[in-house]
Formats: structure tokens, C-alpha cells, sequence
């Protein structure tokens, strides 16, 4: 059950000290000095953002830096409120001498903080986390500036409810909530470290190094949401009542997210495909080269520059077509038909020395050409030589030969027919 407490006596605790505090004349002043200093940074800020964005941008830095640069700009509202409230408190102050200035010492000192914390997590680079982390710390800095840090634990410690003999509170949860990404994004950060370290690795196989940096950051991101979840004070053993149901409903709504994480795993330790191979799937036609290999897909990069990001179980499941698996020496055939009168012998000849002719064509082993048909109108041949290079393309280098194999046809006075048509025409 929710827990209850006192509304009446926290409103009157309230009103009491807004009494004390702000129900003066010197208040008034207070605040008629910050909504002036507000005022002045929000104009200043407005005449100088056009002329420093323009700076920021001509510098010749890295991308990365110029956003931070970018990001640190807009700090200069800040910057400028809180210099004129200083300045505006310290030529009041002449004239005012007794007056107390607690209300302005205290957004001074939040503003301060604001400032300070922005720029520590400039290192952050997503920016909603950057602005997560930002947010809470400064809350939590500004309910301690003005005392009142302690009270509010107290309040958020009073919502809670009990389950079994755990109980769970909002301040829990908050607490929870916030060290869960804390965690979480050291992990990450750790995780990629380590992978960029990993896959520097020399003595180390490609498919080696992407299995060992996903084996580390599906580690460290568990153990984060464990660790994460505990330091909330939460009972991890409240939730075995829910295990069943939760198991049953992760089992169906990711099967497919689980089948294609293991199955990235499997291609990884079994090598079959590995960053940087040349496939083919047969089901789909796609032919490129594996740029990256993910925890739910891997990313195939044809000749067009098309990125394709192929479920990691389709590779599983459909056949796959390696052209680097085990060696890169890779055959190609084309096949051809020539005139009846030309001398297959000769044809069979000019041929393979045709096919060498392109620098891809390798020279051993030698390529080979048959005769393969007698045909309607004319002798048809199949050609076979070699190449090493795949991820340079095959229908280029097929080219290629085809081109060689038409000069030297001409060459030899060899005729490639083409189909004919005779149109009768019989008069009644």
C-alpha cells in the first residue's frame, strides 16, 4: 500500500518559509536584479550567437570538437546573467548595505553549476544522455544550494509501496533509474575501448576480434543492468513470480531479436563468414563484400556502394554462396557460338589466349575452353579461366574477356552468327 504523510503540515512548512523568506522589500529587489540580468544575458547572448557560430565553424578542428565548441556557446546566457547579477549585486550592495542578497547568491550558485556541469560532460557525445546526466546532477546540485536536499529525499522516500517484505519507493526508483545509466553508458564506453583495442590485434582473426568485442559488450552491459537494478536497493528474487510469464513473453516477442544475436555468434566462432569475405546469396542475388558483422545482422556492401543489412539467421537457414571461403582463387565461365564454317580447333585456341589476355585473368591455372554443343546455328563453346580478386566485381571482368574474345574473332575472320529470317510469299 502506498505509504501515507501529513500534506497539511508540509504546506504550512511551505508557507512559513516562503514567509520568512520572500515576503519582503529586499526580496522584491532580488528579484528585479535577476529578471534584469536575465534580460541583459538573453540580448547579449542574441548579438553575439550569429558572429561566434560563424567562428566556431571556419576553425579547421575536428568534427567532434567543434560540436563541443558548439555546444559550450550556448553557455554564454549563462555566463552573462550570472556576471551581471554579480555586477548589479556588487553596485546595489553601495547603496543597500544591509541588505541580504541570499536569493541572488543562490541562483548565482545554481547557475554556476549548470555551467560547470555542461562543461564537464562535454565527453558525453550522445546528447540525450549528455542532457540526462546534465539535468540530474544539476537538480540534485540546486536542491542542495538552497538546502532543501534532504526534505525532498524525504518526501520522494514517503511515495512507496511494499511487496512482500521489500519495499520500493520513487526515491528508490530515481535512485535506480539514474545509476542504471550511469552504468549502462560506462559499459558502452568500456565495451568500445576494448573493441577498438581488439581490433588492432594482430595475432588475432577478424572473426576472432568481432567474437571477442561482442562476447565483452554483451558482459559488460549484463552485468551494468544487474548492477544497476541492485544498487536500487531492489530484490532481484521479487521478480521469480514473474519469470514464467515474462520468459514465455520474451520467447515469442524476440525470438527472432535472440535467433539472429546467436546466430551472429555461431557465424563468428564457426568462421564460415567472416568481415571482409566475398558472398552471394543465392535466394536474393545480392553479391558484395561483409563490411560489418552486428549482433542482429550483417552488413553486405555491393558494387553499387548499396549497403544491405542481412538478418544474421537468413545465413543460418538459406544458402550462402563464400567466394573467399577457404581460398580466394574463384573460376568463371562464359560461354559463346561461332559459324559452322570456322575450325573449332582453331577456335578452341584463339580462345584461351583470348581469356589471358585481361590483366585479372590469372596465368595458372590456364583457362580452358570446349566444345560444349552442336547447335541450331552455330558450334557452341564454354570458356573457364581464373581470377583471384572477386570483390573487384565478375561481370567487369567477364567483360572484359568477352571484348578480348570479339577483337580476335575479327582478328581470324571467325563469324559469330546471329539468328536469320526467310519470309516466303506464295501468290493464289
Amino acid at each position: 500500500m502506498l505509504e501515507t504523510f501529513d500534506i497539511d503540515k508540509i504546506w504550512n512548512t511551505l508557507v512559513t518559509w516562503c514567509g520568512e523568506h520572500f515576503w519582503s522589500i529586499y526580496t522584491l529587489y532580488q528579484v528585479l536584479i535577476i529578471i534584469a540580468s536575465f534580460i541583459i544575458g538573453a540580448v547579449f547572448y542574441r548579438i553575439v550567437k550569429r558572429k561566434s557560430s560563424q567562428i566556431i565553424d571556419n576553425l579547421e578542428i575536428p568534427i567532434r570538437v567543434k560540436r563541443s565548441l558548439n555546444n559550450i556557446q550556448r553557455l554564454i546566457f549563462h555566463l552573462t546573467t550570472l556576471c551581471m547579477m554579480f555586477l548589479i549585486t556588487q553596485l546595489v550592495s553601495l547603496a543597500l548595505v544591509d541588505m541580504n542578497i541570499y536569493l541572488i547568491e543562490g541562483i548565482m550558485k545554481v547557475l554556476l553549476a549548470w555551467i560547470v556541469i555542461r562543461i564537464a560532460l562535454q565527453f558525453v557525445g550522445n546528447n540525450m544522455l549528455r542532457n540526462f546526466f546534465a539535468l540530474s546532477i544539476w537538480i540534485v546540485a540546486a536542491l542542495s544550494i538552497f538546502g532543501i536536499l534532504e526534505q525532498t529525499a524525504t518526501m520522494l522516500d514517503a511515495f512507496g509501496f511494499n511487496i512482500g517484505t521489500f519495499r520500493l519507493s520513487t526515491l528508490a526508483v530515481i535512485k535506480g533509474t539514474f545509476a542504471l545509466f550511469i552504468l549502462l553508458y560506462l559499459a558502452t564506453f568500456v565495451s568500445t575501448f576494448a573493441e577498438r583495442h581488439v581490433l588492432r590485434s594482430k595475432s588475432l582473426t577478424r572473426s576472432s576480434q568481432v567474437l571477442i568485442a561482442k562476447i565483452v559488450r554483451i558482459t559488460l552491459i549484463t552485468f551494468a543492468l544487474l548492477i544497476g537494478v541492485t544498487s536500487a536497493g531492489i530484490d532481484l528474487s521479487i521478480f521469480t513470480v514473474f519469470s514464467g510469464a515474462v520468459g514465455l513473453g520474451i520467447g515469442f516477442g524476440l525470438q527472432k531479436v535472440v535467433s539472429n544475436l546467436f546466430s551472429g555468434l555461431l557465424l563468428l566462432m564457426d568462421k564460415s563468414i567472416t568481415p571482409g569475405d566475398i558472398i552471394e546469396l543465392e535466394n536474393s542475388g545480392t553479391f558484395g563484400w561483409v563490411n560489418n558483422m552486428g549482433a542482429r545482422y550483417t552488413e553486405i556492401i555491393t558494387h553499387d556502394n548499396k549497403s544491405y543489412l542481412i538478418p544474421n539467421e537468413d545465413f543460418i537457414t538459406n544458402r550462402v554462396i563464400n567466394w573467399s571461403h577457404g581460398n580466394n582463387l574463384i573460376r568463371i565461365e562464359t560461354t559463346f557460338g561461332v559459324h559452322y564454317n570456322s575450325d573449332p580447333h582453331q577456335v578452341i585456341e584463339l580462345a584461351a589466349k583470348a581469356a589471358a589476355i585481361p590483366e585479372r585473368v590469372i596465368e595458372t591455372p590456364k583457362a580452358v575452353c570446349w566444345l560444349t554443343e552442336f547447335g541450331d546455328s552455330s558450334l557452341n563453346f564454354s570458356l573457364r579461366f581464373w581470377i583471384k580478386d572477386a570483390q573487384k566485381g565478375i561481370t567487369n571482368v567477364t567483360g572484359e574477356v568477352m571484348l578480348s574474345l570479339w577483337d580476335t574473332f575479327k582478328e581470324h575472320n571467325i563469324e559469330i552468327p546471329y539468328p536469320h529470317r526467310e519470309v516466303f510469299i506464295h501468290n493464289k
